[in-house]
């Protein structure tokens, strides 16, 4: 892992190489993604705002960085899956650390979110002109989820190139979990079951980062539960990856 980061020019030269590559012939390149998120959101947010009897001045913005942050997450998660299998060309061929194909994974997701960032960002020039000083703590949680994107690459990537039964499995976790993470509703609308919400562990990666460009502060719960993962999420990995490392070669 260490000399994976070390080659910081590596795996930032292939993401955008990545990126390039898929949109080579298109104009717009990747801001395709954010007018299609774009027209999402723009749909979504009355219709939602409407349904849950919310005040859309509030539920916009509160839609739009949720369902921006939601697609990162869900595309890192998706993505993990494929890391290794997508890099089997690379890693038969090229003597490089396993940990260039995860981090050129989370780095490609990171631009990918930076373009649709701007949704968020009109949305709360909008809707909430007045900023506070928490926007910045957005920044910590959206390092939090980046930094847990490389443990989960990692980890997946490590199961998958083993187990290929696992990715649909994922995909179909993935659309389920949306739908029981609070991206279109809010945890008090679950009222005495507003415990379901609070054991999603993306519920709190989503949180620390949508609560501050809100104006609020994240919960101590939530900074605690996404410290938890992070340092888990790393323990359980390293020792998987250290045993099974060798054998990924042979498994793609």
């Amino acid at each position: 892992m260490e000399t994976g980061l070390r080659d910081v020019h590596v795996w930032t030269m292939l993401a955008w190489q990545e990126i390039r590559q898929r949109y080579r012939r298109s104009t717009l390149g990747p801001f395709w993604l954010t007018i299609s998120t774009a027209a999402m959101v723009g749909g979504m947010g009355p219709l939602y705002g409407l349904i849950f009897g919310q005040d859309l001045s509030w539920y916009f913005p509160y839609l739009a960085i949720g369902f921006v942050v939601w697609q990162l997450m869900a595309s890192i998660i998706n993505d993990s899956t494929q890391v290794f299998i997508g890099a089997d060309q690379f890693i038969k061929q090229i003597k490089m650390p396993f940990s260039i194909h995860v981090l050129r994974m989370v780095w490609r997701n990171a631009i990918i979110f930076a373009h649709n960032s701007v949704i968020v960002l009109l949305a709360l020039i909008f809707f909430l002109p007045v900023w506070k000083w928490t926007v910045l703590l957005s920044l910590f949680g959206l390092l939090a989820i980046l930094v847990n994107g490389i443990w989960l690459g990692t980890l997946l990537g490590l199961l998958c190139a083993r187990f290929r039964d696992i990715p649909p499995i994922v995909a179909s976790l993935v659309q389920i979990a949306f739908f029981l993470t609070p991206v279109l509703w809010t945890q008090d609308q679950l009222g005495r079951y507003e415990f379901a919400a609070a054991i999603n562990p993306l519920t709190h990666l989503l949180e620390v980062v949508r609560r501050p460009l809100l104006g609020a502060v994240p919960s101590a719960a939530s900074w605690g539960v996404v410290a938890g993962i992070t340092v888990i999420g790393f323990g359980v990995t390293l020792l998987l990856f250290a045993r099974y490392r060798w054998r990924i070669a042979y498994w793609l």
